[in-house]
């Protein structure tokens, strides 16, 4: 069965799931608590901006990409912490516009024949040597963030209105997390996509929820689930010749249906309904 991880390419993409499962563990419950889930989908559609960018000027798509996201969760973050009554507007409006410039970008392209699968679905299957240094990268950044953060990030997510009062700069921790979760989320749409980067970053952390009691617990629990998803994912969609990134999607949604029907009757066992 796992003989299909001796193929130098799937090797590459498996050590690619594992980095980007425990990134978007992490950046995923940091999303979650701090009620981030629409913030984060409108930087994954506004990274398209600096997916077109990067192509037209012949510049590695992470780089544009990256660029484009921290740009918008900067926005993003000033927005939400000016106007929160009117932010879902500011987001709609930067979201399309991010993705309107990517599209224009990569038609102004000359010679330019972009496969729009690869950037909407994830593209696992082509990562190189070169790409998981970078992601290695984003995870040691993203886990240094935490560790010596968490403290601050703890209470910024949890109780902000305290956190101000013990002197936390609400309002730079806001912003911080949000920019850690935008270089996390281009890194996740390698494997996933931008239309699936979502998914990959909530349900693992929705099932991880519901069995820590801690900010730290959820984001290892849910990193680990994340892991075993993309594993699971990458092997059926070799055998069945799938795609890749749709396909750990829908075996992370399969997991998580089982995992409330399970815990379900297992709540229904404790209580004594059932016999």
């Amino acid at each position: 069965m796992f003989e299909i991880f001796t193929v130098d390419f799937m090797q590459n993409a498996l050590m690619a799931g594992v980095l980007v499962s425990l990134i978007s563990g992490i950046i995923g419950s940091l999303i979650v608590v701090n009620r981030m889930v629409f913030l984060a989908g409108g930087i994954a559609h506004t990274s398209y901006g600096g997916i077109g960018l990067a192509i037209f000027l012949g510049l590695p798509i992470f780089l544009g990409a990256s660029i484009f996201a921290v740009a918008a969760s900067i926005l993003m973050a000033f927005l939400a912490l000016k106007y929160k009554e009117r932010v879902d507007t500011f987001i709609g409006l930067i979201w399309a516009t991010g993705m309107a410039i990517g599209v224009i970008l990569i038609d102004l392209t000359p010679g330019y024949n972009v496969d729009l699968m690869s950037y909407l679905f994830g593209s696992i299957l082509a990562v190189e040597t070169s790409d998981l240094y970078t992601m290695f990268s984003v995870f040691v950044m993203i886990l240094i963030f935490v560790i010596f953060g968490y403290r601050n990030i703890l209470a910024v997510s949890y109780d902000s209105e305290y956190a101000h009062i013990r002197g936390v700069n609400v309002g730079l921790f806001y912003t911080l997390i949000l920019v850690v979760s935008s270089i996390g989320i281009v890194m996740t749409m390698k494997v996933v996509g931008l239309i699936l980067v979502i998914s990959m970053l909530t349900i693992p952390v929705f099932i991880a929820e519901k069995i820590s009691n801690s900010l730290i617990g959820m984001m290892i629990v849910s990193g680990l689930i994340s892991t075993l998803f993309t594993i699971i994912g990458l092997m059926v969609s070799y055998y069945y010749n799938l795609t890749t990134g749709a396909t750990i999607i829908l075996v992370s949604v399969v997991g998580m249906i089982l995992f409330l029907t399970i815990k379900k009757i297992y709540d229904l066992f404790k209580r004594g309904t059932i016999a």
